[in-house]
């Protein structure tokens, strides 16, 4: 059995974060990762150019069970040091919208960044390694593989969610967490596109590829000012990905695609337009002969509405409901919600309170962020302070 200081199980962006930090405290570190590649889910996010971070990262930005857990790591290893890291390693990037940053080239150039990080850290990464069995072992842990036996002091699962099983998500972090009597929060698909009630998808389905800014709302409240984009399936873009981390089945989402006192303002303005042209110069014209028909709007000029009737038509778009028949799933989500309780965690360390040496970060526990670099910081975040202390 070799040993080594510290295993973690993950090669993905929060297990190589620990892999370097620990490295660079002189510890003996080995990377464990069933795939074939190195930080999958780093080459595919940003459409291959990894939104890293977002220059507004705030605790408020994560949805969790414990919703203070998320501060100390945030504010220990905040977005601005790995944005001095990725400079450090002259890797170009850019501001897309709303503070979310990107590479220039590509998402390679943060997995070889980390790469380097932990090759100047003595870090081994062993890849296409399954691991058949965790047991404690006195005050560390055994770890057998395909491939033999490991034993270390300290255990780090980065192991994951269950999003994008395409590239290797699976349940394995949260079967170890049972196995050693931790508390797992239900989960369920994060940052998805919805899917829509069939007579919804009828009626809705020819508008595929239409996008347009909105504000969306859940039941509880939260809304997200971005793009909402109709799909064959249903509904997608960044309003919707942001909002489905919100939702519950059964609820409604709400879309204002017009702000309230907008239609008014046009009756002031345009008094002789009819409805539908007016509309057509604030929405796409497919939305709105859509809208026309399936919200039963007369279509004539504006002057010619009474009060009420315009009333009713501007209320209906400043807040136009839509009660999706379920979500895409993790096939397509970006994140998992739920996971390894944060009660059960040190929000300095990541360490279980229950079990010495064994750590939890990144996707495997309940911290979900929102859509534009929120998990990659939370990645970072988490995976650097367990690294100070493995």
């Amino acid at each position: 059995m070799k040993a080594w200081d510290v295993i973690i199980i993950g090669a993905g962006a929060a297990g190589l974060m620990c892999a370097m930090e620990a490295g660079k405290r002189g510890r003996r570190v080995l990377v464990l990762d069933h795939g074939k590649r190195i930080g999958r889910k780093i080459l595919m996010s940003g459409g291959g150019r990894c939104n890293f971070t977002n220059y507004h990262v705030e605790p408020g930005a994560y949805l969790c069970g414990n919703p203070h857990f998320v501060k100390s790591a945030l504010a220990r290893y905040t977005q601005w040091d790995f944005i001095a890291l990725v400079e450090k390693h002259r890797i170009a990037y850019h501001e897309k919208t709303l503070g979310q940053l990107f590479c220039d080239d590509s998402a390679q150039d943060i997995v070889d960044m980390l790469v380097r990080e932990c090759n100047e850290a003595g870090v081994t990464i062993s890849l296409r390694a399954d691991i058949l069995a965790v047991t404690e072992l006195g005050e560390g842990f055994s770890v057998d593989t395909e491939d033999g036996q490991y034993s270390c002091q300290s255990l780090v699962v980065a192991s994951g969610g269950l999003s994008m099983p395409k590239i290797g998500a699976s349940p394995f972090g949260y079967r170890l967490a049972e196995q050693f009597g931790l508390k797992l929060l239900p989960t369920r698909a994060g940052l998805v596109p919805f899917t829509l009630q069939p007579e919804d998808k009828e009626a809705l389905e020819p508008l595929a590829g239409v996008s347009l800014p909105v504000v969306a709302e859940s039941a509880d409240g939260t809304r997200f000012a971005e793009n909402l984009l109709f799909t064959h399936r249903g509904v997608s873009g960044p309003a919707v990905l942001q909002i489905s981390s919100y939702w519950q089945p059964g609820e409604q989402v709400v879309f204002q695609l017009l702000p309230e006192g907008s239609l008014a303002q046009g009756l002031a303005d345009s008094p002789n337009q009819e409805l539908k042209t007016w509309l057509g110069r604030q929405l796409p014209k497919r939305l709105v002969e859509t809208l026309l028909t399936r919200e039963q709007f007369a279509n004539k000029p504006l002057k010619q509405y009474v009060p009420k009737e315009l009333a009713a038509i501007e209320q209906r778009l400043a807040a136009w409901p839509l009660q999706p028949g379920g979500t895409e799933g993790y096939r397509t989500a970006e994140v998992t919600l739920g996971g390894v309780d944060t009660n059960e965690l040190s929000s300095k360390t990541m360490m279980a309170s229950k079990v010495p040496n064994l750590y939890f970060i990144g996707e495997v526990m309940d911290v979900t962020g929102w859509l534009g670099g929120y998990n990659f910081q939370w990645a970072w975040s988490s995976g650097w302070c367990a690294g100070q202390v493995v």
